[in-house]
C-alpha cells in the first residue's frame, strides 16, 4: 500500500470521529486552547514498602499541597483547628465527616458553611484544567450541580439567589454528606495529575497489597520495578526460589499479614515442617525485626522464627540449583550451600574460611547439599501453587506489568529504581545474556524483556522458566540494573559473624553519579539531550540526617528514597520524599513520620512537610511542552490534513444524521 494510500485511510477512520469540517476544525479550536494551560502537576515517590498508611494519607494530602492551600485561602477566616479540620475531612471525607457532623449545635449552618468553603477550595485546584475536563470527573448524579456551584460567580447579584438557592436544596433534601463527599474527591483528583512510583511497593512495612489496591484506582500512575517488586513478580509467575524469597523477607519482618490475610496464602504445610524438623533448632538469629504494630507473643516469635530458618535453608538449595543452571549470572560466588564444610562447620568466604554462627542443617544431604528432602519438595510445590492461586496478588502483579517497566522516559525526566551499571571508569558495564552483550539503554530494555518472559511465557515452558530465574537475578543480581550492589548478603549476615562480609558494595555507578558529566551522559544514552532533563532514582535511601543531599550529578540526577519505610526512619532521619514537578519546576518535599490514620482522623495529625527548590525553569512551562503537548500537536496536524482532504472533496463530509446511527 502507497503513502498516500495508507494517508487516506487513516484520515477516513479519523473522519469517524470528526465527520465534518465544521468537527475537525473545532477540535482544533479546543486542542490550541488546552495548549497553552500551565503543564499539570506530576508527583514521583519511591521505597514505599509496604507503609499503605502513610503512603495513603500522603496521596490524600497531595504531600502537604492541600493543606497548604488551606492555609493560604481561608487565614484569615478559619481558626487553625478549623483550617486542619476542613483538611482532615478532605482527606478523609468518609471518616472525618461523621465526627465533624456530631460536633454540630447548628448543623445546617455547618454543611452549607462547609460545601462553600470546599467549592473554593475547588475552584482554586481546577483553575489549571479545562472546565469540560472538570465536568468528565464529576459522577452524573450530581455532576451539573457541582458544574454549576464550580463556575458560579457569586458577586453577581442576578445570580446570587439562584447559588444559594442550589446549596440550601443539597442541604434540604439530605444530599449534602454526598456532595461534600464527591467535593473533597474531586480535590484530590485534581491536585495531582499524574503519579510515578519508582520501585519498591513490597516488603518490610505492614500491607503493600493495600497500596497496590490504592494504586489501581489512580486515574493516572506509572511503576518502575524496584528489586522488591520483581520477586513478588517472580512468585506470582509459580518460581520456587522467588516464592521463598519473598517468604524469607515476610518472616524477618514479621509480616505475615500480607501473605496469609491479604493474598491468603497458606502457610500451613511450612508451618508443620518448621515446627516438626526444626522443633529443638538454635532459631535466635531468625527471629524477625521488631515493630511496635505487631503484637510480640513469644510463642508466635519463635514459630516465625523456625519457618523463616526453614525458608531459609530451602531457599539456599534452590540458589545453588538455578546458579548452576544459568551461568550467565556470573555468580558461582554466591552459591554457599555447596562451600560449606558440615563436618567442620566452616565455609569458604571471599577466599577464606569462616567458623559457621549455625551448624544445624538437619535437611541437608552433605553428599548432595543442595538437594531438597522429600518434605521440602512438597512445601515448596504448594507454596508455589497458593502463590499462583491468589486471585489478588494475580490482579495486582498484572498491574504491575501493564503499568510498569524497568524505566521510564516522561517529560523530559528518566526514571528508573537503581541503577545503570558502570565500570570505575565511568563507562557503561557490558554484561553477557544468551552470547550478546548488553548495556547501557540497550541493558534496561533487554531485562524488560526477560521479566515479562518469566510470567508470560507459557506454563511449563523453558522460556517461562528462564524468565522465572531471570526475575530473580534481577533482585539480586551483581549487574542487575535494578539492584546495582555486588551481592545480596543474605547468608553471611545470618552465618559468619565477621562484619565485612557483610557488606554490599555499590556499583561504580554511585561513585560516577557525583560527578555532573555522568548523569548528562546517562540522559544522552535514554534519548534525553536537552539541558533541562533530570533523572529520578529511588533505591538507595539518603542519609539526609548525615547531611547527605539527594541532588547529585550537578543537580540533574535526584534520588528520592527518603527512608519512607518505618525500619529507615533512624538511618535517613526524615520518613520519605515527594518529587514534585509543576509549570515552575521541580521541588523536593521531605515528609516526617506518620503516626496513624486513626490518629489523623481524630486529632488532624498530618504529616509535617518541607519542601526544597531543586530546579526552576527558565519559563512557565505549558501543556505544550510536555510529551501530551508534542501528541496533541501531531492531531492537530492530522486534523489539519483532515479538513484539507474534505475542502477537495479527496473525502466527502460524513452527514450528522449519519455520523448519530453509525
Amino acid at each position: 500500500m502507497g503513502e498516500n494510500q495508507r494517508n487516506i485511510r487513516y484520515l477516513s477512520v479519523l473522519s469517524e470521529k470528526f465527520p465534518t469540517v465544521a468537527a475537525a476544525s473545532s477540535e482544533i479550536v479546543r486542542i490550541e486552547a488546552v495548549l497553552r494551560l500551565p503543564k499539570g502537576t506530576e508527583h514521583f515517590m519511591s521505597d514505599l514498602h509496604g507503609e499503605n498508611e502513610a503512603f495513603i494519607h500522603i496521596l490524600n494530602n497531595a504531600s502537604g499541597y492541600i493543606r497548604e492551600k488551606v492555609d493560604a485561602i481561608f487565614a484569615g477566616e478559619l481558626s487553625a483547628r478549623e483550617r486542619a479540620d476542613l483538611s482532615t475531612l478532605v482527606y478523609y471525607p468518609e471518616d472525618k465527616l461523621p465526627v465533624l457532623r456530631a460536633a454540630q449545635s447548628d448543623l445546617e449552618g455547618w454543611y452549607h458553611e462547609t460545601l462553600m468553603r470546599l467549592i473554593t477550595l475547588c475552584r482554586f485546584v481546577s483553575s489549571k484544567h479545562t472546565r469540560s475536563h472538570v465536568r468528565s470527573l464529576l459522577p452524573e448524579s450530581c455532576g451539573y450541580v457541582l458544574d454549576e456551584l464550580l463556575h458560579a460567580h457569586f458577586e453577581d447579584h442576578d445570580k446570587k439567589l439562584y447559588y444559594e438557592t442550589i446549596v440550601e436544596s443539597i442541604i434540604a433534601y439530605g444530599r449534602a454528606d454526598a456532595y461534600i463527599i464527591r467535593l473533597c474527591e474531586l480535590i484530590k483528583r485534581l491536585a495531582v495529575d499524574k503519579l510515578h512510583i519508582v520501585g519498591d511497593l513490597f516488603d518490610r512495612g505492614p500491607r503493600p497489597d493495600l497500596i497496590l489496591e490504592r494504586l489501581m484506582e489512580h486515574h493516572d500512575v506509572d511503576i518502575q520495578w524496584g528489586n522488591h517488586d520483581v520477586v513478588w513478580m517472580g512468585a506470582a509467575s509459580g518460581s520456587p526460589i522467588c516464592c521463598l524469597t519473598v517468604l524469607k523477607t515476610t518472616l524477618a519482618y514479621n509480616n505475615t499479614d500480607t501473605i496469609e490475610h491479604g493474598y491468603g496464602i497458606s502457610l500451613r504445610e511450612l508451618e508443620h515442617l518448621a515446627q516438626t524438623v526444626y522443633r529443638e533448632s538454635p532459631v535466635e538469629r531468625w527471629r524477625p525485626k521488631e515493630d511496635s504494630r505487631r503484637h510480640s507473643d513469644p510463642s508466635l516469635l519463635r514459630r516465625t522464627a523456625q519457618m523463616h530458618k526453614a525458608v531459609t535453608v530451602m531457599m539456599l538449595k534452590l540458589e545453588a540449583q538455578v546458579i548452576a543452571r544459568n551461568p550467565d549470572f556470573d555468580m558461582s560466588d554466591r552459591d554457599y550451600i555447596n562451600r560449606i564444610d558440615f563436618k567442620n562447620g566452616t565455609v569458604q568466604c571471599l577466599g577464606r574460611e569462616y567458623k559457621l554462627l549455625d551448624t544445624d542443617f538437619p535437611t541437608v544431604d552433605p553428599e548432595h547439599p543442595d538437594r531438597l528432602s522429600h518434605e521440602e519438595e512438597l512445601v515448596i510445590r504448594g507454596l508455589a501453587r497458593s502463590f499462583r492461586e491468589s486471585k489478588l496478588l494475580q490482579k495486582h502483579v498484572q498491574f504491575l506489568y501493564s503499568a510498569g517497566s524497568v524505566y521510564k522516559v516522561t517529560n523530559g525526566n528518566l526514571l528508573y529504581h537503581g541503577a545503570v551499571p558502570m565500570t570505575s571508569e565511568g563507562d557503561f558495564a557490558r554484561e553477557s545474556f544468551e552470547g550478546r552483550e548488553y548495556s547501557g539503554k540497550a541493558l534496561f530494555d533487554y531485562c524488560d524483556r526477560r521479566a515479562r518472559q518469566g510470567y508470560f511465557a507459557p506454563e511449563g515452558s523453558p522460556q517461562r522458566e528462564a524468565g522465572q530465574d531471570f526475575l530473580w537475578y534481577l533482585w539480586c543480581g551483581r549487574l542487575s540494573p535494578i539492584y546495582g550492589r555486588s551481592a545480596m548478603t543474605t547468608f553471611e549476615r545470618l552465618y559468619i559473624e565477621d562484619p565485612e562480609t557483610h557488606r554490599e558494595i555499590k556499583d561504580p555507578y554511585y561513585t560516577q553519579i557525583q560527578l555532573p558529566g555522568t548523569a548528562e551522559k546517562i540522559l544522552s544514552e535514554f534519548g534525553l539531550r536537552d539541558e533541562h532533563c533530570h533523572i529520578v532514582n529511588g533505591h538507595v535511601p539518603v542519609k539526609a540526617v548525615e547531611g547527605e543531599s539527594p541532588v547529585k550529578g550537578g543537580g540533574k540526577l535526584i534520588v528520592i528514597d527518603g527512608g519512607f519505610c518505618r525500619a529507615y526512619h533512624e538511618k535517613t532521619g526524615i520518613a520519605g520524599y515527594t518529587l514534585v514537578y509543576n509549570s515552575r519546576g521541580l521541588t523536593l518535599r521531605t515528609h516526617q513520620p506518620f503516626e496513624s490514620a486513626a490518629k489523623a482522623i481524630e486529632e488532624d495529625d498530618d504529616i509535617a512537610s518541607s519542601s526544597e527548590y531543586i530546579y526552576t525553569t527558565p519559563h512557565r512551562l505549558l501543556v505544550a511542552d510536555t510529551d501530551d503537548g508534542h501528541r496533541m500537536r501531531g492531531l492537530i496536524e492530522d486534523l489539519k490534513d483532515l479538513v484539507s482532504a474534505y475542502q477537495s472533496g479527496l473525502l466527502p463530509e460524513r452527514r450528522v444524521e449519519e455520523n448519530r446511527i453509525s
